[in-house]
């Protein structure tokens, strides 16, 4: 019957949950009524055994006499009745100003499950990790300071820690309060609500509560106001530190203890829960004992017979003392084990009852029905096991005792591990406390097994406790072992829906549940996949798709259909072990923002410095993504500390061996799909890192190529001038070849170790031969045989004429003064043409230089087409779109469409003037690209950057301006001119003359009428329409002069000042960072150069043709996507990353020794050693009070061998003239002394 009606409520609950009014909760949850008048033989008849008066009653429960005569006591089941409740909703506590709590009448039968569900789902309570319940108290009077002291420090801290609702009667009185008041102490020293994790919950009988009628509505109260008053003997108002409320009504008014049974069903109910986000253990429950009365027995029964387990402080008082008591005193009597007369099994002896029946007469002499006590108390100590004593002078701080207590207690209630330690570490994994386990579970003495660590691991991993899993790392875990394709995919289900990589991956996973019949899919490695590349785009090559079967080129279409049909199948992939499991890891905590974790898994992860600007990426890019700027700027801000990671790991690395630094920026990665440092710091923009001395040096070098870096620009383009330069000694080039020959013939036979770690000096030639494939170069890279010993390898050889050329000319500096100088000329030209040669259209002109022109524009078109289309893998809307990205580009753009359009309308007579105002206009853009070719300049490339800011500045200006110039403008000429019907002179003086008055040209005679005006008017309308110019209109002169004063004042002193300040604040403030932007455009500057052909136009056409024999007729395969990368394989590889590895290390060495100087780190490490300080000292006092005991006892038997010698030394027939000496008179006598 009970379990029907548990399925009935809560498939009610199910039902009706959603609905946002409350009506649904009368017909839910029941009240209890007194329906039978006992009478309460000390009442004189005026009062029922439930407490209410006789006129309180209904007439229902006064009108069967009879009934009533032979029933000699009231129960709450029999004789009351339940009716829909009439107490619920929101509390406010009337001047409190606090935030409103909830309160919920109720039954005393109700459904323990449903109340939980409303108290989660409705009142939006967090999912306890801990559940404390608190009994005991009998008045604030009679609580000793030391209990509120732990409940202050000790229970709420824990709390705190754990994440735990407290349980308590609720009430402002005794324990309840006391409780209420260590609460209201830890919010206000708490920051922000949000990280107070205390929940407060009171459970009191409703006819215990004071004012309860103000809590009474049918409909709900929301809010009740309710009045906290000193209330009388019977009664108690509710406290209003409690968040929440569940007033347990029995049908009585003034008694206590009604509320036991719910209770106790309730927390048995939160016992079988699972916390949030585990699925390990389930809810702790752990019921706390402090003082207590003789009724509170009951109680403690109940839980017990539950197997909950208690906590007693030992001290307190009454009922806490006494079980404290029986615990300890009556399980080490030494009688207990010997003599007696055994009983049939199950029931207690004779002996143990005395022995329990004396303590309790001790601890309450005055109780009346000492029988029914006894047994109460006799069944407690049957579950003595599940009860732990708590002395204030204990060593073990408060959290680890309650850690202690629920492990001992789960022992008890669940079969036998492998591993006794286990449920314990996951009640710390539970309550994240690592300073537990660090202490009690891996101090060394217990010997952990990978098996018992599994199950840990994954709730450290899904629940963000980086500090357990290092901790689990360090003893034992493997995480080879650990980590397959299946839990990855389990870890990257468990991301919440909520967050923008949850819902990236569910709207991939959509796409596939749609394509596929199952509907019940889950997230697979195929939508991580998906993600990660629309996240990282070309910089490394997609993850994961190989294990799927995937092609990487083939369509988003096509692979969906093979990952559908792949994953029907029986896959393998899952049991397989992750490759890099570090990197999986670290890819699965960026995506969800976990700096701690992120930065843990980076710590493990090889390749620290791409793999540091691949986090960088992936977070920027998902901040452009997310909408909400909460969850933007925690995104933002651990992307830049990403960046300045790489920055510092790249700058020990610079500092140790500069060579090998620059091998790593240059290197493809086999972690990250063949992505380069310097290819992943472009696409996350990360300009702190493209600033430090050890890239830009390296870029200096790409730059210069084989010449020497510093030549003199004069000599650059002397030699263009005049190629046979070349050869002479006019440009210096570097010495590596011959370096490099003498190395090899001077030094003895290189052993493996220094040929992996032979010293390479990067030339252009050196990252022309790797990234190109292309032997031009006269170096060469010795590679280690089978054997281990090292060979030689030489590209081919060119003649001196050739090699010395082609290091000239290659070089992109060279490319660079090449266009600079070609385009000063085509500038020149086009000049000209406009200036000098502009003939009139066919078949007069054009002129001979106007088609070179022509000619010149189209080889800048062909290289434009080439520089978008030819490079690069994507599609071409997504290579479009990517050209489009870039503002030169964009002016290119522009420059091209209008000369086209110029172009066309010169060729014709009604359309030759057009074109020739567009051909002028279009000058003009393509001298503003001059300022990109100057942006290389150390001096120039700065200001220019602040130029740009500046002119956006200036955008912002040009708005407030045109405001008021419009507003002055139509007023200053409506007020000037009656009528005025000719458009050209109305937006001549509307916009174009109050712009000018801004510069000073204010035409007086016009706008003051005391001021001749000699100009031809009329006031003939017929003249007017016909175009006369209007005369003026003197009537309002006065205000016409004062507009003009108030505009000249904003215009020329407000807005010019305010657009003074914003440059002035621009200029200071970029003028900090302009050296790091300057930085990073100039290696787009450089990129773009080094992958252009070596010609400039118009003689690249020739590149071009070439470049289209060799792709179209050879098929050679182009190599200049791959910019700047060196291909390492076998040793060279592994000895750069361990290299690396290595260089990291010190790295976090030396910030760890930063970190533990700081005076925050010092404090703790100060606060550590006081509590050890206090525990020792704890400790001693425990030895000593050990001691006094074992010398006490010792002087007891001390004197009892000495009475036994005496007594035996006499006669049979002569008796010992002393007495059998008593432990307490032993005692009085050692404490005498």
């Amino acid at each position: 019957m009970n379990e029907k009606r548990v399925k009935e409520a809560e498939e009610v609950v199910v039902a009706v949950m959603p609905k946002q009014d409350l009506s649904w909760i009368p017909n839910l949850l029941k009240k209890r009524v007194c329906t039978t008048f006992v009478e309460d033989s000390f009442s004189n008849g005026g009062r029922c055994q439930c407490g209410a008066t006789r006129d309180s009653h209904p007439s229902v429960a006064l009108g069967d006499n009879f009934s009533t005569a032979i029933v000699s006591h009231w129960d709450s089941i029999q004789h009351s009745s339940e009716q829909p409740t009439d107490a619920y909703g929101e509390l406010e506590f009337a001047g409190s100003g606090k935030r409103h709590s909830y309160f919920l009448r109720l039954s005393s039968t109700t459904v323990s499950s449903v109340v939980f569900d409303i108290m989660r789902q409705h009142w939006k309570l967090g999912q306890p990790n801990l559940v404390v319940s608190v009994v005991g108290g009998e008045g604030r009077s009679k609580v000793k300071s030391w209990v509120r002291e732990v409940l202050r420090q000790g229970l709420v801290k824990a709390a705190q820690s754990t994440g735990a609702w407290i349980i308590t009667s609720g009430l402002r009185e005794g324990i309840g309060k006391c409780v209420g008041e260590a609460v209201r102490d830890h919010a206000t020293a708490v920051s922000s609500v949000s990280l107070n994790k205390v929940v407060p919950i009171g459970i009191a009988p409703w006819g215990m509560v004071h004012n309860r009628q103000q809590l009474v509505d049918p409909e709900g109260s929301f809010p009740a106001k309710y009045f906290v008053q000193s209330t009388s003997r019977g009664t108690y108002s509710l406290d209003n530190n409690y968040k929440a409320f569940l007033l347990v009504d029995d049908g009585t008014e003034g008694r206590k203890g009604g509320e036991f049974g719910f209770r106790g069903r309730l927390e048995d109910y939160i016992s079988r829960q699972r916390p949030a986000g585990s699925a390990s253990i389930d809810i702790p429950v752990l019921n706390m004992l402090i003082s207590g009365e003789v009724s509170m027995v009951e109680a403690l029964e109940i839980s017990l017979k539950n197997s909950m387990p208690w906590l007693v402080l030992a001290g307190s008082g009454g009922l806490a003392n006494l079980v404290s008591d029986i615990v300890e005193n009556v399980q080490s009597d030494p009688m207990c084990a010997f003599g007696g007369a055994e009983k049939e099994e199950g029931s207690p002896n004779i002996e143990l009852r005395e022995r329990i029946t004396t303590k309790v007469k001790k601890h309450f002499p005055s109780e009346q029905d000492m029988d029914k006590l006894v047994d109460k108390v006799l069944s407690i100590y049957q579950k003595k096991d599940l009860i732990s004593i708590y002395h204030a002078e204990g060593t073990d701080d408060f959290d680890t005792v309650m850690l202690k207590v629920l492990v001992q207690a789960s022992k008890h209630r669940v079969s036998m591990t492998t591993n006794p330690y286990v449920d314990e570490l996951k009640l710390a994994v539970t309550w994240n406390r690592v300073d537990i386990a660090k202490s009690e579970l891996f101090s060394g003495n217990i010997d952990w097994k990978y098996e018992d660590l599994e199950e840990s691991m994954t709730d450290a991993l899904e629940n963000n406790k980086p500090q357990f899993v290092r901790l689990f790392i360090d003893n034992g875990l493997n995480i080879v072992n650990y980590l397959t394709y299946g839990r990855l995919e389990g870890l990257y289900d468990s991301i919440s829906k909520t967050s923008q990589a949850g819902m990236l991956l569910q709207y991939f996973l959509e796409e596939r549940i749609n394509e596929s019949i199952d509907k019940t899919c889950r997230v697979s490695i195929y939508e991580v996949s998906l993600l990660l590349e629309d996240l990282l785009g070309e910089v490394c090559q997609p993850f994961y798709k190989s294990l799927l079967k995937v092609d990487a080129a083939s369509t988003r279409r096509k692979a969906l259909k093979r990952v559908c049909k792949t994953l029907k199948e029986e896959c393998s992939y899952p049991q397989n072990m992750c490759k890099h499991p570090w990197l999986c890891l670290f890819l699965w905590a960026v995506l969800q923002n976990r700096g701690e974790m992120a930065i843990l898994c980076w710590e493990m992860c090889g390749e620290s410095v791409l793999t540091a600007l691949g986090g960088c990426k992936i977070l920027r890019e998902l901040s452009k993504l997310e909408t909400e700027t909460d969850a933007k700027l925690p995104m933002k801000e651990l992307a830049t500390k990403f960046e300045f990671m790489a920055h510092d790991v790249f700058s020990t690395c610079y500092q140790t061996k500069s060579s090998y630094s620059y091998k790593l920026l240059i290197r493809k990665s086999n972690l990250w799909g063949d992505a380069t440092c310097l290819k992943m710091a472009m696409a996350a923009d990360a300009r702190y890192f493209f600033s430090h001395d050890g890239v830009q040096s390296l870029l200096s070098q790409i730059w210069w190529g084989d010449m020497e870096r510093g030549t003199e620009l004069w000599k650059l383009v002397l030699t263009m001038i005049i190629p046979p330069l070349v050869y002479t000694n006019l440009i210096k080039f570097k010495k590596a070849e011959n370096a490099e020959e003498v190395k090899s013939v001077m030094a003895p036979p290189p052993s493996a170790t220094d040929c992996n770690y032979g010293e390479t000096v990067f030339s252009f030639a050196d990252i022309k031969h790797h990234s190109e494939g292309d032997h031009e170069d006269s170096n060469y890279i010795r590679r280690p045989t089978k054997a281990g010993t090292a060979t030689s390898f030489r590209p081919k050889k060119f003649p001196f004429w050739v090699s010395r050329w082609k290091q000239f000319w290659y070089a992109p500096v060279t490319s660079f003064i090449g266009n600079v100088v070609t385009y000063f000329l085509f500038l020149f030209l086009y000049a000209y043409v406009l200036l000098v040669d502009f003939k009139p259209p066919p078949p007069e002109g054009p002129a001979v230089s106007e088609y070179v022109l022509y000619f010149w524009v189209f080889t800048i078109v062909c290289e434009e087409i080439r520089e978008t289309f030819i490079v690069g893998n994507k599609m071409f809307c997504q290579r479009l779109m990517l050209y489009l990205q870039d503002v030169w580009n964009k002016f290119d753009v522009l420059a091209i469409s209008l000369f086209i359009a110029g172009l066309c309308c010169r060729m014709f007579s009604w359309s030759f003037n057009m074109g020739r105002g567009i051909l002028c206009m279009d000058y003009m853009v393509f001298t503003l690209r001059l300022i990109h070719i100057f942006a290389i300049h150390r001096q120039l490339g700065p200001k220019i950057i602040i130029l740009g800011k500046m002119i956006k500045d200036a955008f912002f200006f040009l708005f407030f301006l045109a405001v008021w110039l419009s507003a002055y403008g139509v007023a200053n000429q409506a007020l000037l001119y009656q009528y005025d019907p000719s458009p050209d002179r109305a937006f001549r003086r509307v916009l174009y003359r109050p712009y000018l008055h801004i510069f000073g040209q204010i035409p007086v005679e016009e706008i003051d009428t005391g001021k001749n005006w000699d100009r031809d008017c009329t006031d003939n309308l017929t003249l007017i329409n016909e175009g006369k110019e209007p005369c003026r209109d003197t009537s309002h002169n006065w205000l016409v002069v004062i507009l003009l004063v108030i505009f000249l004042l904003v215009t020329n002193i407000l807005l010019v000042n305010l657009l003074i300040a914003t440059f002035s604040y621009t200029f200071s403030k970029v003028q900090e960072r302009s050296d790091t932007y300057w930085k990073f455009q100039r290696y787009n500057l450089i990129v773009e150069y080094h992958s252009r052909p070596t010609l400039a136009p118009p003689f690249i056409i020739l590149s071009h043709i070439n470049l289209l024999i060799k792709r179209n007729l050879r098929k050679v395969p182009s190599t200049k996507i791959h910019r700047f990368a060196l291909q390492l394989k076998g040793k060279d590889a592994n000895k750069l990353v361990k290299w690396e590895t290595f260089q990291k290390e010190n790295f976090l060495t030396l910030e760890s020794k930063k970190q533990r100087g700081t005076d925050s780190e010092r404090l703790k490490r100060m606060t550590a050693k006081v509590d050890g300080i206090i525990k020792q000292v704890g400790e001693i006092r425990d030895v000593d009070r050990r001691l006094r005991a074992l010398e006490s006892d010792m002087e007891f038997c001390t004197s009892s061998l000495q009475w036994i010698m005496e007594a035996l030394s006499q006669s049979s027939t002569v008796k010992s003239p002393k007495s059998h000496p008593t432990r307490k008179a032993v005692i009085s006598a050692s404490i005498e002394k």
